[in-house]
């Protein structure tokens, strides 16, 4: 098994995204696989932002990985430039592979060569293996997220 290589999304992966984001109980009910037109748009405007960095791992020349790392300057902490790491997934065949710590090992490295200081991410309270997963690499569940459906 080859090293994976991290690069920029592109329109062609998609429908490989896409179809990591709808395998898992809690992606079924809010992704829609069979229209892809939301997902193209979405990617036009995350591709047009120089803070957004919708990156996929490739292995063996196959999607295995995404993840969306956004960057956001603030006056808070000092005038700290943090960056958000969502959406991160893991092809259901590649999880065990340690696809996953290569995947926010980039994160967070491509973070702090983007200036950042701080590295944050949500993760929904159902996903407590991923929450372990996160405090394995260092991230401590020091707040508590709020989402408003609009």
């Amino acid at each position: 098994m080859s090293d994976p290589v991290f690069r920029r999304a592109t329109a062609a992966d998609i429908p490989a995204i896409v179809a990591m984001f709808a395998d898992d109980g809690l992606g079924r009910g809010r992704e829609t696989p069979d229209d892809l037109e939301p997902y193209y748009a979405a990617l036009e405007q995350v591709a047009a932002d120089p803070n957004q960095h919708l990156t996929v791992a490739e292995r063996d020349g196959r999607l295995v990985g995404v993840l969306q790392l956004s960057v956001i300057p603030g006056l808070s902490r000092r005038g700290t430039t943090r960056s958000i790491i969502e959406a991160v997934r893991v092809h259901s065949d590649a999880r065990g592979t340690g696809l996953g710590t290569d995947l926010m090992t980039w994160a967070v490295e491509e973070s702090r060569r983007l200036g950042c200081t701080l590295v944050q991410l949500t993760s929904d309270n159902a996903r407590t293996d991923a929450h372990r997963f996160y405090e394995k690499l260092g991230f401590t569940g020091s707040h508590v997220g709020f989402k408003l459906q609009l």
